[in-house]
This record gives C-alpha cells, sequence and structure tokens, in this order.
C-alpha cells in the first residue's frame, strides 16, 4: 500500500513530515510512504530542500494522498498546469489534506458540499471557495479527510492508517511517537477525533 504526502515549494515541513514520519511507523511488506513532488528537489517555508521521493503523477496510483500545506499553496492553485497534475479520485483513494492543503482540495471541488478543517490563515480562502470551515483538528466524510492546525497531522495520519491497516496499528504508530508520560492520553484523544469518521 503506497501512501503520497504530496509537498509542494514552501512547504510547511511539521505536515508533510510529521505524517511520514507517523506512517512509516507501520512495519508491513509493501507499506510505503513517499513525498511526492512536482520537481526534483524543493525548499519549505524555513529553508529545508528535500529529494523528492515521487512525482505528483505517482499519487495518482496511490492507495492514500495526503496534500501538505504552505506558504505558496495560493500560488499553487493559481498554476493551471500544476493542477492539472492532480488526478486525485476518492472512489479509489484514500485523500486527506493538512491545512492550506484543504485549499487545493477545494479547487479540485473534493470537498464540495461538504464542511472541512484548515489552519486560521487559510480559512477565510477556503470560504471563499465555496467551502464552510469548522472549528475542530479533524473531519472526513467517506474517503476524503481534512485537518487544520499543524500539530493536527498525526490525527490525518491515523486516520489513514486505521482505514488501511486498521485502528490497532493507528494506535500502536500513536502511543511509539507520542510523548513519554502521556502516551495513553495523547493516544486516547487522537482516536477520539477520527474514530467517529471510521467506517462502521
Amino acid at each position: 500500500m503506497h501512501t503520497a504526502i504530496l509537498t509542494f515549494p514552501g512547504f510547511n515541513e511539521l505536515d508533510s513530515l510529521i505524517a511520514l514520519g507517523v506512517l512509516n511507523r507501520i512495519k508491513q511488506p509493501g507499506w510505503r510512504v513517499s513525498l511526492c513532488c512536482p520537481q526534483a528537489e524543493v525548499t519549505s517555508m524555513n529553508g529545508v530542500t528535500l529529494r523528492a521521493q515521487g512525482t505528483l503523477e505517482d499519487a495518482a496510483q496511490a492507495d492514500a494522498v495526503i496534500v501538505g500545506s504552505g506558504v505558496l499553496t495560493r500560488e499553487v492553485v493559481a498554476d493551471a498546469a500544476l493542477m492539472a497534475r492532480l488526478q486525485l479520485d476518492p472512489a479509489r483513494q484514500l485523500i486527506g489534506a493538512q491545512c492550506s492543503g484543504t485549499l487545493i482540495l477545494a479547487k479540485l471541488g473534493l470537498v464540495a458540499g461538504v464542511p472541512a478543517c484548515t489552519d486560521l490563515t487559510t480559512k477565510p480562502w477556503v470560504q471563499e471557495a465555496g467551502v464552510e470551515v469548522l472549528n475542530q483538528p479533524f473531519f472526513a466524510h467517506g474517503n476524503v479527510a481534512t485537518a487544520g492546525g499543524c500539530l493536527a497531522s498525526p490525527y490525518l495520519a491515523a486516520w489513514v492508517m486505521a482505514r488501511l491497516v486498521g485502528v490497532q496499528a493507528a494506535a500502536d504508530a500513536l502511543h511509539y511517537v507520542a510523548p513519554v508520560g502521556e502516551k495513553d492520553a495523547y493516544v486516547a484523544q487522537a482516536l477520539g477525533h477520527i474514530r467517529p469518521y471510521l467506517p462502521a
């Protein structure tokens, strides 16, 4: 199973890299997580340059896609050629977005008619795109989920793991990364955010 984390120039390290780290706690044959970027290298909002592990086109074949955020997201959605490379399909993929990544989903029409989560900076732009913004860290409708706030990225990763591998696998991964002395409470809180949106 492949999860692609879409990572654009100006990306927020907390969104892409926390999701990458948490998702990679799954140790199963065939489990793969990759940073998929529009070019061979991308530089973050704080000057960290990463080498892409895959392309935007690779994400079209992934089992799950997480759209990361960044300071240049409005430029991304204004680039018609770049947006045309995003061939995402919630009928066959889990699709999540973090903070300003929700704006990308809005422009792709993937959160039409349902509310979504995003960060406070991006909120007015998502609202301008016709999407109701919730005052909560996580929301999912069917195969599409959104998270708001950098440190909500583990919730998005946990949702992907719970859907693809199971709730126990998600709990184990969260337990590994949670602060010592707070592990049980952290896992309970995180699962409390995603459980209402998991299939029965």
